[in-house]
């Protein structure tokens, strides 16, 4: 779908073959645990071929620079490192597409699932039940700050790249809409979903502050969750090719579809 933005905003042309793409975000854009790794991408990021920037750009033709890189926050895709400049460094104003996923990881979604699923003599240490605890009870500034974040990447990336189309694709549900699958707790489980509604309430918000267009994969994929019979992410286990609760190829591809779909869409609203 497309959100409204300010009435102002640039309207944003047809994409064609050779077009630029930036795409940036956490694990979930940059494919973890996917294989083919991206040539060339530090091993660090995991980042994969097959995650849904290089579905669509290989769809479309577009000329991808991808900065995704596991691990990252919104914040941090304004800073420059001693050894990388900053993610949105990469968008100029010949960039007409940039693809976004990130938030995540700024209020402990990802650490709260990781460390909530550990087995339980793990989970009683108390380095870990401590970290875990910090981690659930700070998560209400941790989204006041998200939002203000959100407006800062955007609205950069507004600026570098005025002509282009900003798409910012929220995450995919991971949980079941009740109960409590193994092997989480009933509080982790309830801090997850309730988590997860409210990434989803502010990425949207911060896609309409800005102009930009949403793509909501937590709604489509509702029926899609970890523990449902065709899932587009993983549930907690370890083995190749997989890390918890991070999106399967299947997700990827539903991901760049949804994203194709709304480039299909009506142009000039960004």
């Amino acid at each position: 779908m497309i959100v409204g933005g300010a009435d102002d905003r640039p309207a944003a042309g047809p994409l064609h073959p050779g077009d630029h793409h930036v795409a940036m975000g956490s694990s979930f854009a940059a494919g973890s645990g996917l294989r083919p790794r991206s040539p060339g991408s530090p091993r660090l990021a995991q980042r994969s071929a097959a995650n849904y920037a290089h579905l669509v750009a290989d769809r479309l033709g577009l000329d991808l620079t991808d900065v995704t890189c596991s691990g990252t926050t919104a914040a941090s895709l304004l800073t420059a490192s001693s050894r990388h400049p900053a993610p949105t460094d990469a968008v100029s104003a010949a960039t007409r597409l940039v693809t976004i996923t990130s938030g995540g990881n700024d209020v402990g979604y990802m650490s709260v699932l990781g460390l909530a699923s550990l087995p339980r003599p793990l989970r009683a240490l108390p380095p870990v039940k401590r970290r875990l605890e910090e981690l659930m009870e700070g998560v209400d500034a941790r989204f006041v700050e998200l939002s203000t974040t959100w407006d800062g990447v955007l609205g950069t990336i507004r600026s570098r790249a005025p002509e282009a189309t900003v798409v910012v694709v929220d995450y995919l549900t991971l949980l079941p809409p009740s109960g409590t699958p193994a092997p989480l707790g009933p509080d982790a489980a309830a801090w997850a979903r309730s988590t997860a509604r409210r990434l989803g309430v502010v990425t949207a918000a911060a896609a309409e502050r800005t102009g930009c267009r949403l793509v909501a994969a937590s709604a489509a994929s509702r029926e899609h969750h970890a523990w449902s019979m065709d899932p587009w992410t993983h549930r907690f286990r370890l083995g190749p090719d997989t890390v918890p609760y991070h999106p399967n190829h299947a997700g990827m591809r539903a991901i760049a579809d949804l994203v194709l779909k709304e480039l299909r869409g009506p142009v000039g609203s960004g």
